[in-house]
């Protein structure tokens, strides 16, 4: 698949501009619809968060008039506008899917801007599962390809999405190889985000800089589309990002099997609104909570045994007095100490008056999170956690984890993720509304217009009516 004589982006953009619907695995296909479903309800969820409004507010004084759907309000907009705003509803609670292999990747932040693009077409659903499994495709094949992880050398994944977002555009809009090659470069030249983005104390920006990538992927592509150039060697040429970053990249695996498999079979979603290191200590601490029957009263500590980047990034001093829903979501210790008060781990549980709740405060400082070498050493094909509740009076519990609720090796079933979409979704939707939904995701290959589908993600009640 690859030439060495020609930049990596030569080989992906002749596969991706190529590829169709008859082409993709019945998984696959399954799969994008499932994910589709997954990042619907995450951006119902998310639609009356602040950093949102703020992000329509705006919109409503900039954006122009076009042919995409705004989740929730259901305007008609340009398809720049629409596929940030549905971006970030989809990213806000950070409870949309994930991959993890040397850097981290949420490609489904990447569907907004194939909904976008096929919107402006006019295409039907098989056109939309395409640009989605292509995004997941190369998302997640970025996110294998530099060791270590581009994190590890202080830049964020949604570098990686820049890049990716494109080549998913690009296939919407049925750009040909040489224009989605210079959309790649379009993109990918100017969205480098550094990492300082989920360090310490979280911002607003922290759920922005994916939608932002998925933004500028539709913007090479709509460039590309009129002729508009990029550089070609962005990944592998002369001061590219392989040289910009550093020191070394597998980049075979962009390219190597490309058809053979699809890497969205293996993408994981998320059982909890939460950063992704924290589901497996998440899991058995809730496991062992109920299980045994244990009050926050009877917990003395819980030691969690991780990865080291985990303790960098969820257990840092900011990490044990957060303040804010951002550093919640990211904090390990407060993650842990509302789960055992509460013993669940919702949205809810990110409300302000729950970070600020006494009864939680007072279990952060009982919670140890520690580095441990074996854990690393199986990272990242196991996404193992330890963790030892010891109660006050001289108890142990222990449990040891691979992986969490979620992963692809433990799934949601279709009846679980139907479940977690209803609870996004029933602040806005009606249940005719959300029956209405899930049978067009669930049908989405035989819709002969994507509009169809998004015309259905108008809510139809408002977040104060109880009904259902």
């Amino acid at each position: 698949m690859m030439d060495a004589s020609e930049p990596i982006t030569a080989s992906i953009s002749r596969w991706a501009a190529g590829l169709e619907f008859e082409q993709l695995a019945p998984g696959a296909v399954y799969q994008a619809k499932r994910f589709l479903l997954d990042a619907l309800g995450c951006a119902f969820g998310g639609y009356d968060q602040h950093d949102v409004q703020i992000y329509l507010d705006l919109m409503r004084e900039v954006a122009g008039s076009g042919d995409v759907t705004v989740i929730g309000s259901g305007q008609k907009v340009d398809a720049l506008s629409g596929a940030l705003a549905n971006a970030l509803m989809i990213r806000v609670l950070d409870f949309n899917d994930i991959y993890w292999k040397q850097d981290p990747s949420h490609p489904s932040d990447i569907i907004p801007a194939a909904i976008a693009c096929c919107e402006r077409r006019n295409v039907d659903g098989k056109e939309l599962i395409v640009a989605m499994v292509l995004g997941y495709e190369f998302a997640m094949r970025l996110s294998e390809a530099a060791f270590p992880g581009i994190r590890e050398r202080g830049w964020h994944h949604a570098t990686l999405t820049a890049l990716a977002a494109p080549i998913a555009a690009g296939r919407a809009l049925r750009l040909d190889a040489q224009r989605m090659q210079h959309a790649i470069g379009i993109s990918g030249s100017h969205m480098a985000t550094v990492s300082g983005v989920v360090a310490g104390k979280l911002s607003m920006m922290k759920n922005t800089v994916d939608p932002l990538a998925a933004h500028s992927g539709v913007l090479a592509a709509l460039l590309a589309e009129r002729g508009y150039t990029g550089p070609e060697g962005v990944i592998d040429g002369k001061e590219g990002l392989v040289h910009a970053l550093g020191p070394q990249w597998r980049l075979s695996v962009l390219t190597d099997g490309l058809g053979e498999s699809w890497r969205i079979e293996q993408c994981g979603m998320k059982a909890f609104p939460t950063e992704a290191l924290t589901h497996t200590p998440l899991s058995a601490v809730l496991e062992l909570v109920k299980t045994h029957d244990l009050t926050p009263e009877r917990i003395a500590k819980v030691q969690v045994r991780t990865l080291a980047r985990a303790v960098d990034i969820l257990a840092d001093p900011t990490k044990y007095d957060p303040r804010t829903k951002e550093t919640a979501d990211h904090s390990l210790p407060y993650c842990i100490a509302a789960a055992i008060v509460d013993r669940q781990l919702t949205p809810a549980q990110f409300a302000q008056e729950k970070i600020e709740n006494p009864s939680i405060r007072a279990q952060l400082g009982k919670v140890e999170v520690v580095a441990d070498d074996e854990i690393e050493r199986v990272f990242p094909d196991l996404q193992r956690a330890a963790v030892a509740i010891v109660t006050t009076d001289g108890d142990r519990y222990d449990k040891l984890l691979d992986y969490p609720k979620g992963d692809f090796r433990n799934p949601l079933s279709d009846e679980e993720l139907e479940q977690k979409f209803d609870a996004l979704a029933g602040a806005l939707l009606s249940a005719r509304a959300r029956e209405e939904l899930k049978h067009a995701v669930w049908q989405l290959d035989h819709l002969q217009s994507v509009s169809t589908l998004m015309d259905l993600c108008k809510t139809d009640r408002q977040p104060s009516d109880e009904s259902r």
